[in-house]
């Protein structure tokens, strides 16, 4: 079995090669296969990652290549790009969030080993189906490798000194949240963020156009019901539930630090690291990074549950996906890989291996040990799984997927607060949004 990390230059050679390259059969009964997935952040998963798949193959008698392909430089986007176009390449590929979507034509139907795995594993949330499912069939299996979602992250010793808020007592390490969680709702967390902006520790919540801002904006939407498109593609920009979120941002966007528009995905992790934040949305990756940096910070983190809105707490998730190309060379040993890795022992290995980072999307796989035991302190991470009365939540859905995606990436929702915040009447907001969407209907 082979390993490498792909780089710009690499990936295109790499398809060349896949197209000229002759099947060869080896020693080995069922053959090659190749795999194309994401070069993971935390130092070492890689190497779990490798050490299943190469346990696979011995047992299986396959023999595998493995690409780790950044994601850095558009890197892993360009690759399933330039496979899908060259109809060759890898037989099993890393796909994120929205890219089963886009890639449905080109993907091998997964219904029967999803059967399976879901009959072990136990069920998977809405917001993974509605990405990983077109027509009522699976387009790809739900990965534990890279998948997220975006809880609070708090320093609960700030919000319990200059709010009065125990975050632990509500999320306690170990257990499911107490009945104090129910009073942590939207309305209560623009009191916080008052307080706490005016004590000098903002909650840190960017708003330009990233992809953290369009999570934990999303799930704001979300709770509040407001929805810019529904299931069915109908808009429904010009609602009372729209209305109402885009009067709270604008009031929540007079107590976070004044260039929140301008920050980048990593401008909340340093804000949390710098000891000037006391509450961003994020998965533990700033607070590892804390550890490291900063672990007098570290040592005060607590993640764990978002608010609560009218219609319900919602958490940003981004789900991970592997799938199958329908150009494959060896779909029946693909198969035979993606269903291995999503099994309990091997998922296990990997939360444990990305430090919690990690997040299988089955329902029963959400009992291992290592979120009730890393810190500092210990348990900090252990309501990072969706528990209680929380759900998953993609932004910019229920509307249809192709539709969500366009909203996703023009920003349409925090684009909206920051004009209305800025000065804009409320109703010109709404007409640019229904106008965008109109835009996207016709597309």
């Amino acid at each position: 079995m082979k390993s490498k990390s792909l780089t710009r230059r690499g990936f295109i050679a790499a398809s060349a090669t896949a197209v000229a390259a002759p099947y060869v059969r080896t020693a080995h009964a069922a053959g090659s296969l190749s795999i194309g997935l994401w070069d993971h952040w935390v130092p070492g998963a890689n190497d779990v990652m490798t050490k299943l798949i190469k346990e696979w193959g011995e047992k299986e008698k396959v023999d595998v290549q493995i690409d780790y392909i950044t994601s850095q430089g558009n890197k892993l986007i360009l690759t399933l790009a330039a496979e899908n176009q060259a109809k060759a390449g890898h037989d099993v590929m890393d796909f994120n969030t929205w890219e089963p979507q886009q890639y449905k034509n080109s993907l091998e139907n997964v219904d029967d080993i999803m059967a399976e795995i879901i009959s072990q594993n136990g069920s998977v949330s809405d917001a993974t189906t509605y990405l990983g499912k077109a027509k009522d069939h699976w387009l790809v299996v739900p990965s534990t490798r890279g998948s997220l979602t975006l809880p609070c992250c708090t320093r609960f010793d700030l919000l319990k000194q200059h709010a009065g808020i125990d975050v632990q007592a509500m999320y306690p390490a170990g257990a499911d949240p107490t009945p104090s969680a129910a009073d942590w709702t939207w309305d209560s967390f623009l009191v916080a963020a008052e307080k706490l902006h005016k004590a000098g520790y903002s909650f840190g919540l960017p708003m330009g156009v990233t992809t953290d801002t369009q999570n934990w904006v999303g799930a704001l939407f979300r709770s509040f019901g407001a929805d810019l498109v529904d299931a069915s593609g109908k808009i429904t920009v010009k609602t009372d539930a729209v209305r109402k979120v885009l009067d709270y941002g604008k009031t929540l966007m007079q107590y976070l630090p004044p260039d929140v528009a301008a920050w980048d995905d990593a401008g909340n992790n340093k804000w949390l690291i710098s000891g000037k934040g006391s509450l961003i949305m994020n998965p533990p990756s700033a607070w590892a990074v804390a550890k490291r940096d900063a672990p007098q910070v570290a040592e005060k983190c607590w993640t764990h549950g978002m608010p609560k809105g009218a219609q319900g707490r919602f958490v940003p998730y981004l789900p991970r996906y592997l799938g199958i190309w329908k150009f494959a060379k060896n779909k029946a040993a693909a198969k035979s890989l993606i269903k291995a890795l999503a099994m309990r022992g091997p998922a296990e290995q990997l939360v444990a291996a990305s430090q919690g980072y990690d997040l299988p999307p089955y329902s029963k796989l959400l009992d291992f040990k290592t979120w009730a035991e890393e810190g500092p302190p210990k348990g900090s991470i252990y309501h990072y799984v969706t528990r209680g009365d929380e759900k998953d939540v993609i932004a910019c859905s229920p509307a249809p997927p192709a539709i969500a995606l366009q909203i996703f990436n023009q920003a349409i929702q925090p684009k909206m607060i920051v004009r209305y915040a800025q000065g804009e009447p409320m109703e010109t907001t709404l007409a640019w949004a229904d106008s965008e969407c109109e835009g996207y209907m016709r597309t």
